[in-house]
């Protein structure tokens, strides 16, 4: 649970963080509408709980949970940053996109970190037989 409250809290102070940095160093995406907070924190809460429901289960999986914890981390990085690219298609601001990928990676670095270094991996429950 601590590793939940860390990464969503930690996820959304970079978020937040990053919009002021990249406001102030691209003046023309104050206002951009994805630069909202009710816009970003309802996708951010659900990818890192999405995240933080996986660990467990990544850790259930493998014996080496961090290393394809982390493998995963960068391949859903990537694959967010798809719509990223398509909105930038589409004619959105390329200084604005590039903003939104920076917080995607903000969220992976954040979410990642709190994960494998508060939620420990526990080691596999044993099924025991009684000795006689």
């Amino acid at each position: 649970m601590l590793a939940t409250v860390a990464s969503i809290s930690g996820s959304l102070l970079a978020d937040a963080l990053l919009v002021v940095i990249g406001e102030a160093i691209f003046p023309t995406t104050k206002g951009y509408a994805h630069f909202r907070f009710s816009d970003y924190a309802r996708l951010t809460v659900i990818g890192v709980i999405i995240a933080c429901v996986a660990w467990p289960i990544v850790t259930r999986m493998t014996s080496t949970p961090r290393w394809l914890f982390f493998r995963l981390a960068i391949l859903v990085t990537l694959l967010l940053w798809l719509p990223d690219l398509y909105i930038l298609h589409n004619g959105q601001p390329g200084d604005a996109v590039a903003v939104l990928m920076v917080l995607h990676l903000a969220i992976a670095l954040v979410t990642y970190n709190a994960l494998v270094h508060l939620a420990p991996v526990l080691p596999p429950r044993r099924v025991g037989h009684a000795r006689s």
